[in-house]
Formats: C-alpha cells, structure tokens, sequence
C-alpha cells in the first residue's frame, strides 16, 4: 500500500520509534554518569544490563505470553528452526551500553547520538535493501536517500564544529558510529527473533542473557587490569538504565516490521536528537558542540524523517 493512507498509518509506529529514541537518550546519560562515578565503565554495563536481565526474565516468567515465548524459543532451538544468529543480537546491546558508559559522561548525549545516526543510517539502508529486516526487502526510494542524507549532514555539522571537539580523542566519534550500525542490525535481528516466537518479551530476555555476559567478562578482564570500581552511588536513578534498556527493545522489536530498519532507525535518531538536547541544556557534559549546534542537528534529523516517511513517491 503507497499514497497519503499508507503514510497515515505508519504514525503510531513511527512515534514509537521516537519514543525508542528518547529512552535511548536518556538511558545513555544514565549509564555514562554511572560510569562516571564508579570510575569503571564495564562495571556500570554490567549493572545496567544485569538489572535488565532481572527485570525482562521475571516479565517472561510471570506473563502467559513470555512462558509461551520461552516454549517456542527452546523448541525452535532445538529443532534448528531457529539460526543462532538470531539468538546473538545481544551483542550489539553489550557494545551500546559499554560505549554508553565509556563515552557520554565526557562528551555528553548529542555528540553520542550523531555518530549512532551514521551508523544507524548507512547500516538501515544496507539491510533494508537486502531484505534482512523481517519485513523483507524495504525499497530504498528516492525519499529515504534523501532522508538518510539528511541525517549524515546532521553528522557532519558536529563534526565541522570544531571547538566542540577539542580534546576529545577521536575514538570517542567513531565508535558511536559502529554501535548505530550494530544498532540497526540488532533491531532486525530482534525483529525476527520476534516474528519465530511470536512475542517481543523473549526476544529482548534472549538479548539481556547474551549481552550480560559478554559485559560480565570484559568487566572482570578489566578490574584485573585496572582495579575495582569505586564505592556504588547511592542515588536510585543511577540504576534505571536496565529497566529502560528493557523497554526499548521491546518496543523495537513489536515497531520494526512495520516501519522497516532505515525508517525506525531514523525517527529513533530524531527522539534521541531531541532528547539529548534537553539533556545537554539541562545537564551539560564536559565536552559537547553546543547548545546551538545541537540545535540545528535536532532539526535536521527531524527533516530527515520526515522526508524519509512522508514525502510523496512519484511512481
């Protein structure tokens, strides 16, 4: 279905996604402060992730539709019905959160976020086109080049800012940019896991189970290396980035299949701009491009959705 209904229709799934983006935003803040003041960024994912894990596995035990899940999860891998591929999405939530709270406490949320729509944008287009997505192969219409564009020009205009970046190493601009490809990849992943066992509950308990491991290790691997974190915060908010982390990708793999991989990843992008504008405004990092800057970034990205979902295609 194409034309003006079509476009209406995508609204709900659309603020979805923007709603996927401003629990982003506001959960890397978290986590990033948390590493902050544990002084140990693998220790604050793995209390991030771990808590998640704890708060999705009792959804799943005390849901009819999480028990359900779980039945056809074990069944389907144990008849090789379903790849362990996509049983690894995990992964990419693991190097999200570690990055989160490596990177966002230094150079706050907005210069965090334009490095994910990057990533987000060129790996959406690339697995849209292929037909990873559950939806199977999304056109990419002239709309959604022209929408994806958009979004890197939201990148570049951080990027030729300048002062905004002084000091900070340049690791901390490229590995956002590769979580926002995992990013894309993880949420169709999930989408497809969802789709095999018919609820978003178990596919986001499979992500939480593999993600809290791979953090476990690395958090140990670096106490060796580096000494143990310092003494936990006492202030409970600290510790919302699982719970938060839970609901995300939930939402993600219900909204997916309906909006495709580019499309959900950019209007996520545009609740994560916005988001993180107010965090930066309310709450500054040491480091960041501005409160202007990350003005003109929100309205970019903002742009780009709207060109990518709305704008008429010419047939």
């Amino acid at each position: 279905m194409t034309g003006p209904s079509a476009r209406t229709s995508l609204a709900p799934a659309l603020v979805g996604a923007v709603s996927v983006g401003v629990l982003t935003a506001v959960q890397a803040r978290i986590n990033g402060q948390l590493g902050v003041r544990l002084e140990h960024a693998m220790v604050a994912a793995v209390i991030s992730f771990g808590s998640g894990l704890l708060l999705i596995a009792l959804v799943s035990v005390l849901t009819p539709g999480g028990r359900r899940g779980a039945v056809l999860l074990s069944r389907g891998i144990r008849e090789r019905s379903i790849p362990w591929w996509m049983l690894v999405g995990g992964a990419a939530g693991a190097l999200t959160v570690g990055t989160q709270a490596v990177a966002v406490g230094i150079v706050g949320v907005s210069l965090f976020t334009v490095g994910i729509v990057a990533g987000q944008t060129v790996g959406g287009l690339i697995l849209d086109r292929v037909g990873y997505g559950p939806g199977g192969v999304v056109a990419v219409t002239v709309p959604r080049l022209v929408g994806g564009a958009l979004a890197l020009a939201a990148v570049g205009v951080v990027l030729i800012s300048g002062d905004g970046l002084a000091g900070v190493p340049v690791w901390m601009v490229v590995l956002p940019v590769v979580v926002g490809a995992g990013l894309a990849w993880q949420q169709a992943t999930n989408g497809r896991l969802r789709v095999r066992v018919g609820t978003p509950v178990t596919a986001t308990l499979v992500n939480f189970t593999l993600g809290t491991a791979i953090l476990a290790v690395l958090a140990v691997v670096v106490t060796i290396v580096d000494g143990p974190p310092a003494p936990l915060p006492s202030e409970p908010w600290l510790y919302l980035g699982g719970a938060l982390g839970v609901a995300y990708i939930m939402l993600s793999a219900a909204l997916v299949a309906r909006t495709g991989v580019l499309l959900f990843g950019l209007a996520a992008v545009s609740g994560q701009l916005l988001a993180s504008l107010a965090l930066d405004v309310l709450w500054p990092a040491p480091a960041g491009p501005g409160v202007v800057i990350e003005a003109v970034t929100v309205v970019i990205g903002l742009a780009s959705v709207f060109v990518a979902a709305f704008w008429p295609v010419r047939r």
